[in-house]
């Protein structure tokens, strides 16, 4: 039996991370697949598309993993694992990341291509006392903020829900506050607990 046959019995002819059903292919998980079945998953051309090119992600796709990362199968933990580490900016994927259990043999797999290491020179964004911050955090002004165009303050002490990140430029975040979407500085920001 030829492996995508293989994968096809195991996945019931679905993805095995996202569950679509058509234009499925095998997957050799990097860095060292021989192209058995115990190191490939099946995989929909849209996963197969954004593991390929990062640029193209498209976040809430990825949701899926939150059924497809308790899989018993190493390789659909590894792809799984490998993702939601791409995705830890996002507080639900670092949520489930947080959660997700791997025996010490899938996890050197799962961490073999260097996916989640810390690049050097990767925009980081801290907080005031030098927390690093994600998109979804919670936190708390620490300082009353002059807001321009929209004429009013924003309090020493209110709670900042859902932030995000503003791409390439560490010391800034956007927010929701008094129901207007600004940016603030992240110098006048504390992580809550």
């Amino acid at each position: 039996m030829d492996t995508e046959k293989i994968l096809q019995a195991r996945s019931e002819s679905r993805c095995e991370l996202c569950g679509a059903i058509e234009n499925l292919t095998v997957y050799e998980v990097p860095p060292n697949s021989n192209g058995s079945a115990d190191q490939c998953v099946l995989l929909c051309a849209i996963c197969r598309a954004q593991l390929e090119n990062p640029a193209q992600v498209d976040v809430h796709h990825w949701r899926c993993l939150n059924e497809s990362m308790w899989s018993q199968v190493p390789p659909v933990q590894v792809m799984a694992w490998r993702m939601l580490k791409r995705l830890s900016a996002e507080g639900w994927a670092q949520d489930l990341l947080d959660t997700l259990y791997l025996d010490e043999e899938t996890s050197a797999w799962a961490q073999a291509t260097g996916e989640g290491e810390s690049k050097e020179g990767a925009v980081k964004h801290l907080d005031s006392n030098g927390t690093l911050l994600a998109t979804g955090d919670t936190v708390t002004l620490i300082k009353d903020l002059d807001v321009k165009g929209a004429n009013f303050t924003a309090k020493r002490g209110t709670v900042v829900r859902g932030i995000s990140l503003v791409a390439d430029t560490p010391g800034q975040i956007e927010a929701r506050v008094n129901g207007q979407r600004i940016v603030i500085l992240t110098q006048f920001v504390k992580k809550a607990n």
